[in-house]
């Protein structure tokens, strides 16, 4: 018997994550690439924005130079924030890369969309996400979330933080009442009252904070394991898994510089505006950028940490029906292979 969860109906929009990471490896004999040069492809990866790795890729051309010998190129699509809510961009093929989290990745499955994990990291900023509560709300501590409304993006990073802090602290679930909201809409619900808490991450969390919202639990508080990986559209993986892992060559790569240099990351394409950084949020970010950590192919653990999730969220009628994490991950060096020995 499935337990359905209580959600008032609001709007929806989702917010996201993350982050860079990758190496450029050249890889291939000159007649593999040759003949994948005949072969003319379009690689649809999300816009990042002005700061990271792959920002800094888009900006000196690093992808499109990588990808060229393949008879590939990039492609930057415009997205909403987080990964959940370009679904349908993955759906209607207008999207074939982008970073997130695990959990997004299981609620997309469950609804039947193509996507799949073909890379993951090790958490370093488990500080950037959390649960934060409305300064009127009354609200100081996990506990006192009972009776309230919170807003989450469903079946993605929100709904898996309260979930998980919920039932690490042994309270009930239903005690909370979930709103349904992307990131966009959550921030307005948040900001006007419309709800007593929010659980978000990355930039909206960290300006809800410098705001004046209270911060309840962070995702280091609650050891969650929804970590930050690099998903595909399941076509491009099985087509194109050449191009796929040379984009991700080059973000590790970059990564790795970003280590040595975090200023060069932030503030990418703009040093003035909305979206560039200033002061404590700049050097903040740049601390941050110092500890990223890099892509790596999913391993037996990661695995692991993925059925938690898949599980967690099953367990409370999130989705409805039982999901492998085997189902979730690509086997991108794999797919790399056959193709390669296809052509031999």
């Amino acid at each position: 018997m499935f337990r359905m969860r209580r959600l008032p109906r609001a709007a929806l929009a989702l917010a996201l994550v993350p982050l860079a990471g990758l190496a450029v490896a050249c890889g291939g004999s000159d007649a593999a690439a040759s003949d994948a040069a005949t072969d003319q492809f379009t690689l649809k990866v999300y816009d990042p924005g002005n700061s990271g790795a792959i920002a800094v890729g888009k900006r000196d051309g690093d992808f499109d130079r990588a990808l060229a010998p393949l008879g590939a190129k990039i492609e930057w699509v415009k997205t909403t924030p987080g990964f959940s809510s370009n679904l349908k961009l993955f759906n209607t093929g207008e999207l074939d890369i982008q970073t997130g989290a695990y959990s997004p990745v299981v609620g997309a499955l469950s609804k039947d969309v193509g996507v799949r994990i073909f890379a993951t990291s090790d958490p370093y900023n488990k500080d950037q996400s959390g649960i934060i509560a409305t300064p009127g709300s009354g609200i100081e501590k996990l506990e006192d979330l009972a009776g309230k409304r919170v807003a989450v993006n469903p079946a993605a990073k929100g709904e898996y933080i309260v979930l998980k802090a919920l039932t690490a602290a042994r309270i009930p679930i239903d005690s909370v009442a979930r709103v349904p909201l992307q990131q966009t809409d959550a921030a307005s619900a948040f900001s006007t009252g419309q709800v007593d808490a929010w659980a978000s991450f990355l930039a909206p969390y960290q300006e809800a904070k410098v705001k004046g919202a209270k911060e309840i639990a962070t995702e280091g508080s609650i050891d969650s394991v929804d970590n930050t990986i690099i998903a595909g559209r399941t076509a491009v993986l099985q087509e194109h898994p050449e191009a796929v892992q040379k984009f991700l060559e080059v973000t590790q790569d970059l990564t790795r510089r970003q280590w040595e240099n975090p200023a060069a990351f932030e503030n990418v394409f703009e040093q003035a505006g909305p979206r560039a950084l200033t002061g404590q949020r700049l050097d903040d970010a740049i601390a941050l950028g110092g500890k990223v950590t890099d892509f790596r192919y999913p391993t037996a653990a990661d695995e692991a940490d993925l059925q938690s999730v898949a599980d967690l969220f099953y367990d409370n009628g999130v989705i409805q029906r039982q999901i492998a994490a085997s189902d979730l991950t690509f086997d991108l060096q794999g797919a790399v292979a056959d193709k390669q020995a296809a052509r031999r």
